[in-house]
């Protein structure tokens, strides 16, 4: 099975937070190892000890340490207090930023997510674990009384809020134009400096994004051996470490030549087949672009011409064209994004509604003319 980054570094962050856990935490996580991925784990565990310290501050567990809070505390857990603690997340805010003072309330997703991750212990703990005296560690589930309320909004809500964050039309070809052509004009001398060492990588970098839709760690943890320009495609890790095919624009692996063309002289690079493809110098040595430094990239180039947006936008923005493309060929959207569940797939195709209102007022000038 093939290994990504960020498989491994999730699995070194989950092993880390494991040492903080309960021991029944430790073997519900080595139950679930080969069915969920070391990212969900992680967060899972996140949520775990978010859950565990509030169980401390209120007072309901009398330990010091998470490590020290036993079974039985969950055991005789009210229903009351269950509620309350996913009240006390419904109503906890965050700062936006370091910047400046504004708030947000925690997205009724996230509380979804920590609903669904303790449902999933407590299943454990009442049902799947199996002690000694072959019975689980308790047999009441308070959690299993806690309903995962879904967030109600229509294709046509999301499609309204995705269309509002991504490059519509040939909004995606003016950027990378801009990026080659008009973005250096913008720049001090210094900076203009680090842009004409960085171009091509650049350049490759939000091309590959808008001509094929892959997702950042995807493209982090492409290799030399990874890409066939003769067949048009480079292989990626999918979700769950899968490995998978994707069709590349032609335009887009010109520029990931024109990069690979550069790549050996100005990053110190090897041209071993298992080499990564986008690399940094640091203290002099070639390093591989981390998911962090490949967001940033995105974020400075996007907020220079339009607005901000992230990788996944622009990954949005490629499904958005792809389906419009291919009159929204569903199976086609899920093999090259990777989807599983059509039902995401189908979300692009409602973003072509932005069409539909246009042509509708085209219509009533048309009948207010006649």
């Amino acid at each position: 099975m093939a290994i990504s980054k960020q498989h491994e570094k999730f699995q070194n962050q989950l092993e880390i937070l494991l040492k903080e856990m309960p021991e029944y935490v430790v073997e519900y996580v080595d139950a679930k190892q080969d069915i969920r991925s070391p990212l969900t784990l992680f967060n899972y565990v996140r949520d775990f000890r978010d859950f565990f310290n509030w169980l401390i501050a209120e007072g309901i567990a009398n330990y010091e340490r998470i490590k020290d809070i036993p079974p039985e505390t969950l055991a005789t857990l009210t229903l009351d207090e269950a509620r309350n603690y996913f009240k006390f997340l419904a109503r906890k805010k965050y700062k936006l930023s370091q910047e400046d003072d504004e708030t947000k309330q925690i997205d009724p997703k996230t509380v979804n997510r920590h609903k669904s991750s303790l449902r999933s212990l407590f299943k454990y703990l009442t049902i799947e674990a199996e002690l000694q005296n072959n019975e689980p560690y308790f047999h009441r589930n308070v959690m299993q009384k806690i309903e995962v309320t879904k967030v109600k909004e229509t294709f046509n809500e999301r499609s309204k809020k995705l269309t509002e964050k991504i490059f519509i039309g040939d909004k995606d070809l003016e950027f990378l134009d801009y990026i080659k052509d008009g973005y250096q004009h913008s720049l001090s001398p210094a900076q203009s400096r680090y842009f004409k060492r960085d171009r091509e990588r650049d350049i490759s970098i939000l091309s590959l994004f808008l001509g094929t839709g892959i997702r950042v760690n995807e493209l982090s943890n492409l290799r030399i051996k990874d890409i066939d320009f003769s067949s048009l495609e480079i292989s990626v890790i999918r979700k769950g470490n899968k490995k998978d095919t994707v069709s590349v624009t032609p335009s887009a692996l010109e520029d990931l030549q024109k990069y690979l063309s550069i790549r050996i002289d100005r990053y110190k690079a090897g041209y071993g087949e298992n080499e990564f493809v986008f690399l940094k110098l640091y203290k002099n040595e070639p390093k591989p672009l981390t998911n962090r430094a490949i967001e940033d990239i995105v974020y400075k180039y996007t907020k220079s011409f339009d607005k901000r947006m992230s990788p996944h936008k622009l990954r949005h923005t490629y499904a958005t064209n792809l389906s419009e493309q291919t009159n929204g060929d569903i199976p086609l959207i899920m093999s090259q994004l990777g989807h599983t569940s059509s039902e995401i797939s189908l979300l692009y195709i409602n973003t072509t509604r932005e069409k539909a209102r246009k042509a509708a007022e085209a219509l009533d000038k048309r009948r207010k003319r006649n």
